[in-house]
């Protein structure tokens, strides 16, 4: 039994005709015929008394037909709940992000989407890399901007930019008075490092950096956050490598020199589900790479 059967069915109760039903519901005659009898078939009883005069129900028949308007009132219900919902996430946007999105990606994109899609929630979640992947691959964020590239069979990463590191030290430490730091210098010296738990990317590349170099860094506190590292260096905790966009949040005891060696680069990737079907997250990733020109043939995607 299927729901045609019932609306069929409840059209014939409501004309008692079976020719009128049939041009109501724009069916050929012996096809509709045809599909109640094969309701009452399923259903196992006689639901039409028919003659070549008249159509009635009978006892089962009106009992039958009560419950077949309920059980279609429902149905349209489901569908009509089920469309209001898919509605509302397409006008909700939601981005997990890595600090640095906040200050060089946001304000070039986010105004220009508002203005654009008036109706538009927007939820901005500050997650590290792990959080943002598995959350993106649970369905709970439609888009995430970690520094890793998470490219995959459901998953699509597009680089977006790059940033040098800068070293930032303590305004009276030793080696401010350099104008270009000797990187052999930073051998042995007090350090503050990012905790892997919050950002594995940084971590890692701030330690291959020290061993490329051969120098060992005496890692003095590993922090949890951006503002608590930078806040570290201000209190002469230690020094520290971060990403290019601290510089302006740095404090006047505080100070940032160059090393006489390149320091490392750090990668921002955007990345979202290949099966999405959200208006919200095409319009964004639209912007996005007008702003961006974001690279879709890059071979390390």
């Amino acid at each position: 039994m299927e729901l045609r059967h019932l609306r069929y069915f409840i059209t014939v109760a409501e004309e008692l005709n079976f020719s009128k039903a049939a041009l109501k519901l724009y069916t050929a005659q012996p096809s509709l015929s045809q599909q109640i009898k094969d309701l009452e078939e399923d259903v196992g009883v006689k639901l039409l008394n028919r003659t070549k005069r008249k159509v009635e129900l009978t006892e089962e028949g009106a009992v039958f037909l009560e419950q077949a308007r309920l059980t279609l009132a429902q149905a349209d219900k489901a569908v009509a709940m089920a469309r209001q919902v898919s509605q509302a996430k397409q006008q909700l946007l939601r981005i997990g992000f890595v600090p640095v999105a906040e200050m060089k990606v946001f304000p070039y994109v986010l105004p220009n989407l508002r203005v654009q899609n008036p109706d538009l929630k927007i939820e901005l979640l500050s997650l590290n890399n792990a959080e943002q992947m598995r959350s993106l691959k649970k369905g709970e964020l439609d888009i995430s901007f970690t520094r890793n590239n998470f490219h995959s069979e459901e998953i699509e990463s597009k680089f977006v930019l790059r940033e040098p590191l800068i070293f930032i030290l303590p305004k009276d430490h030793p080696l401010a008075k350099y104008e270009r730091i000797p990187v052999k210098a930073l051998d042995g010296i007090d350090f503050i490092i990012p905790a892997a738990e919050q950002s594995l990317t940084l971590h890692d590349i701030i330690l291959d950096f020290a061993k490329t170099q051969n120098i060992e860094l005496n890692v003095v506190q590993k922090a949890d956050n951006i503002l608590f590292n930078i806040n570290s260096i201000g209190m002469g905790l230690g020094c520290t490598i971060l990403p290019g966009y601290i510089a302006p949040l740095t404090m006047n005891n505080t100070v940032i020199r160059p090393l006489d060696v390149e320091l490392p680069y750090l990668d921002l990737y955007v990345s979202y589900r290949k099966n999405t079907s959200s208006v919200a997250v095409e319009k964004f990733i639209e912007l996005l790479t007008k702003v961006f020109y974001l690279d879709f043939n890059r071979e390390d995607n």
